[in-house]
């Protein structure tokens, strides 16, 4: 029988409807995969009876011809959205073992569409991170290893060898679809992080436009730039996810009353006459040129596929990443400020409530969180809030301008790297400079800070046989355009799969 595991999420939908196989066998080929991929770390919480519940009832609709348009189809979710009756801990301490008594909106709508939940997936606390080595949960390690090296799993499952990051914050999102643990899975995107961990491991990831996809039930980093959206093997697995995350939702003042299309028609559409701008602020001095040519090989892809190629200037690029740790901390550390200690998760005892605070949140959160808190309780304090906080805002406002007069200009897309390299070690970088840490985050904030769609698709391999993604970012609510373009890039890179699965 075919390895249930290897299949997309649009391949297995297909065979669960021609009844080549049930939602209980292929639910537990996955849970049989978690259990060999511990090693990877990349699920927090595994949930295989919730899972087999499900499936069975999804196996009822499949026998009655009723099928949704997810049945069956086992996904892990990241463990920012809140599940209801499972612990939701965004990956930190401070939340302790807190079991939401409610249901995010995406997840319960993938829930209504028939989809099966593998477990939670491993996160950068509280998504500030773009590695996933932030997590109190441990590192997540990406299933993709450099040539020749001898990464693999030693006794007992522990991972040894120099193994490499998946990306983040969404790493665990990421490594569990490129290692087969899951056939997708939600995500979250602040900065980049569905779109870098995405690149990092050979899969696809989109960040849909702001307010496409509900925030309610989404543990918040920074308020104004998160948005939820899938990670998954191929542009057409995106494309069918997105479908079900996404919609109005009322308990979300900022989710858009707006249809949400069948994004699936859109794979596969011709894309000639679209014109996509390739903005020269991007050509940063000193691009690791393995980079820069899977840029040109994209852009001729594009041409060839009857695009027409247009040079671009973005001029407040180079202002998107430090305006963005300004903002991001800013709303960080309001959003944090809840964790107290008084209602839910960890508490640290003290003489009086002040000392009970100070002791919760320094034991709760790890140092990048309180470095972000440190930072956004700065800018907006007294004295400071004119001189950063609303400055970044303003420059945030000349970022978003600049998109929108190339857009006025007639470009339907703009096309660049997803990141500035391919994945890196664990503990390679951040843990003496933080910024170095930030600087993976280059390409994919301004697509945040103007709150655009934006997509990373695998486009080829670096000289250590590592995956390399690029980006697409598109008009606000016109994520079908970047679908077709994407499937452009799919087919002419074709697919990326971690060749040997050494960890179980």
């Amino acid at each position: 029988m075919t390895d249930l595991t290897r299949l997309t999420l649009t391949e297995a939908r297909d065979g669960l409807k021609a009844k080549r196989f049930s939602a209980t066998e292929l639910t537990q080929a996955h849970i049989a995969a978690v259990e060999k991929g511990r090693a990877l770390n990349a699920y927090v919480l595994e949930t295989p009876e919730h899972a087999l519940k499900q499936a069975a009832a999804s196996d009822e609709n499949l026998a009655k011809g009723e099928a949704r348009p997810l049945e069956g189809l086992p996904l892990g979710i990241k463990d920012l959205f809140a599940t209801e009756g499972v612990r939701t801990t965004a990956c930190s301490k401070i939340l302790g073992n807190f079991v939401p008594p409610y249901e995010s909106t995406v997840s319960s709508q993938l829930w209504r569409d028939g989809a099966v939940m593998l477990g939670k997936l491993n996160n950068d606390e509280f998504a500030m991170g773009s590695s996933n080595e932030t997590s109190a949960f441990g590192s997540v390690v990406n299933p993709w290893r450099r040539k020749g090296s001898n990464v693999g799993a030693g006794q007992g499952g522990a991972v040894e060898g120099n193994h490499l990051v998946p990306g983040g914050s969404s790493g665990g999102s990421a490594a569990a679809v490129a290692a087969d643990l899951c056939l997708a899975a939600t995500a979250t995107d602040t900065g980049g992080s569905i779109r870098q961990p995405a690149a990092f491991t050979g899969t696809v990831g989109i960040k849909p436009t702001y307010g496409r996809c509900s925030r309610w039930g989404i543990v918040a980093f920074a308020s104004s730039l998160d948005q939820a959206g899938p990670i998954g093997k191929t542009v057409r697995d995106c494309a069918a996810m997105l479908r079900s995350m996404a919609g109005h939702d009322p308990k979300d003042t900022t989710s858009v009353d707006a249809p949400v299309p069948d994004y699936e028609y859109a794979v596969g559409r011709s894309v000639k006459g679209r014109r996509i701008g390739i903005p020269r602020e991007y050509r940063l001095e000193g691009l690791n040129p393995e980079i820069d040519a899977l840029w040109q090989k994209g852009i001729d892809w594009l041409k060839a596929a009857g695009a027409e190629i247009v040079e671009i200037s973005l001029p407040h690029t180079k202002y998107a990443l430090p305006a963005y740790y300004i903002v991001a901390p800013a709303e960080a550390s309001s959003n944090l400020a809840r964790y107290d200690g008084v209602r839910y998760g960890l508490r640290e005892q003290g003489r009086d409530i002040v000392e009970m605070y100070e002791k919760t949140r320094a034991a709760g959160f790890g140092p990048e969180v309180k470095r972000r808190i440190m930072i956004g309780t700065y800018v907006l304090s007294a004295g400071y809030y004119d001189a950063y906080y609303l400055r970044a805002q303003k420059v945030r406002t000349l970022i978003k301008r600049d998109f929108e007069t190339v857009y006025a200009d007639g470009i339907d897309a703009v096309l660049t790297p997803a990141t500035p390299s391919a994945a890196f070690g664990i503990g390679e970088k951040g843990s003496a400079d933080p910024v170095e840490m930030y600087l993976n985050d280059i390409f994919t904030v301004t697509v945040n800070m103007a709150g655009l769609p934006g997509i990373a698709v695998p486009a080829g391999v670096d000289g250590q046989g590592l995956p390399l993604g690029l980006q697409l970012i598109g008009r606000p609510f016109d994520e079908e355009t970047l679908f077709s373009l994407g499937e452009v890039i799919e087919q002419a890179a074709g697919r990326f799969p971690v060749a040997e699965r050494w960890w179980g």
